[in-house]
């Protein structure tokens, strides 16, 4: 029996009613207020509020140091870019910043806002990125285009700096927005790349003076393109040389797209600082050739660059005659002429002869006794300047 009470005592009288169990302290209510959640950054991309017509047929001048860029901006490529530089430059936001970073020969890169300020030097390249997002085009990293400069592995960081390409980069293709084109002034970006730099650094400040919006100019006409051969024949081209003016008159009759040609180049200032790079004695004087400018030549100039075909006539080649080089392919002249110091039949037929000296012959002469190492000159000869004439 006692064992049996003691049971009941432990598991209590199934007869008994239940003892009110405690409660549980109430629960919040579901509807307490919670902790503010951060918002998201607030979307800091530049967006353009210029219309569509607002953006074409644009053109930034660029004023430099070192003199004037024109850029050719592609709206139908980049709209948000180029909308985004037109705005910034109204807003003056280029006007004193520098070419902070320079490749020679291969890029340029300048518009960062902290390049204003010398004492921030540390810090040029940093500023006025991630305001762009990609626009991904079929511009190419070709001579001349243009592209804002982004972060490592970041695309959609783009802003105010840009680079312009001094020679092609095929392998920056598709990576970077290209936004404009050099329309003018690519020998002066490519005389920027040439500046004495420490590494990539410039040790001098080549600045951006101001950035002008401009309507695209209308492309000028094409010299010496509706001339009459009897037109062309009134020209004359006076050679400024080291020793000394050589004046020729041109045979439009004998060769006029040679004529136009020479016309063209001389009248864009082509051979203008090029050398006369090869004497052979007693046959020619050679000069006129591409790599012996001591400038870099600008987008009108290389655009006047072209492969002639031969227009070979009856005119002999006597001394003092003016008629085009080429190499192995007949049709392969573009810049590089000679003047011929000495009869040489082995020529006629071979080469076009397309002007003849009517003044400076003694010049010549001096230019032919220069010493030469092979048919090198020891020293460079230079054609200082071409300057066109017309005579009655």
């Amino acid at each position: 029996m006692f064992a049996f009470l003691t049971l009941l005592w432990l598991l209590g009288d199934p007869q008994a009613a239940p003892r009110p169990r405690p409660q549980a302290p109430p629960r919040p209510p579901a509807t307490r207020p919670q902790p503010a959640r951060p918002q998201p950054p607030a979307d800091t991309f530049f967006t353009s509020t210029l219309g569509p017509a607002e953006l074409q047929n644009k053109q930034a001048v660029l004023d430099t140091s070192l003199g004037t860029i024109v850029l050719d901006l592609l709206p139908d490529a980049a709209p948000n870019h180029v909308a985004h530089l037109i705005t910034r430059a109204r807003e003056g936001a280029y006007d004193g910043t520098i070419f902070h970073r320079v490749i020679v020969n291969g890029i340029i890169q300048g518009g960062d806002p902290l390049s204003k300020d010398s004492a921030l030097s540390a810090r040029y390249g940093t500023g006025g990125m991630r305001e762009l997002r990609f626009e991904k085009n079929d511009e190419r990293m070709t001579r001349g285009a243009v592209a804002a400069s982004l972060a490592p592995n970041l695309p959609d960081s783009g802003g105010s700096q840009f680079f312009i390409v001094i020679a092609d980069q095929p392998a920056l293709d598709g990576q970077y927005t290209v936004f404009a084109r050099v329309a003018e002034g690519l020998n002066v970006a490519q005389k920027i790349s040439q500046a004495d730099a420490d590494a990539t650094i410039p040790k001098e400040r080549i600045v951006i003076r101001k950035v002008t919006i401009r309507e695209k100019l209308a492309p000028a006409p094409e010299p010496f393109v509706t001339e009459t051969a009897e037109e062309l024949s009134h020209y004359r081209a006076v050679l400024e040389t080291a020793l000394g003016n050589v004046t020729f008159q041109f045979l439009p009759d004998k060769a006029p797209n040679h004529v136009r040609n020479f016309l063209r180049l001389a009248s864009s200032g082509f051979y203008d600082g090029t050398g006369f790079h090869r004497v052979v004695k007693g046959f020619v004087i050679q000069g006129g050739f591409l790599p012996t400018r001591s400038e870099p030549i600008d987008i009108t100039q290389e655009r006047y660059i072209r492969k002639l075909q031969p227009e070979f006539n009856d005119t002999p080649h006597d001394k003092g005659i003016v008629s085009m080089a080429h190499g192995e392919d007949p049709a392969s002249a573009d810049t590089s002429f000679f003047i011929v110091t000495a009869r040489t039949t082995a020529l006629d037929g071979k080469y076009t002869a397309f002007g003849r000296v009517v003044e400076g012959i003694d010049v010549v002469e001096k230019l032919e006794a220069v010493p030469v190492n092979g048919e090198t000159p020891v020293a460079r000869v230079e054609l200082k300047k071409v300057t066109l004439i017309k005579v009655p």
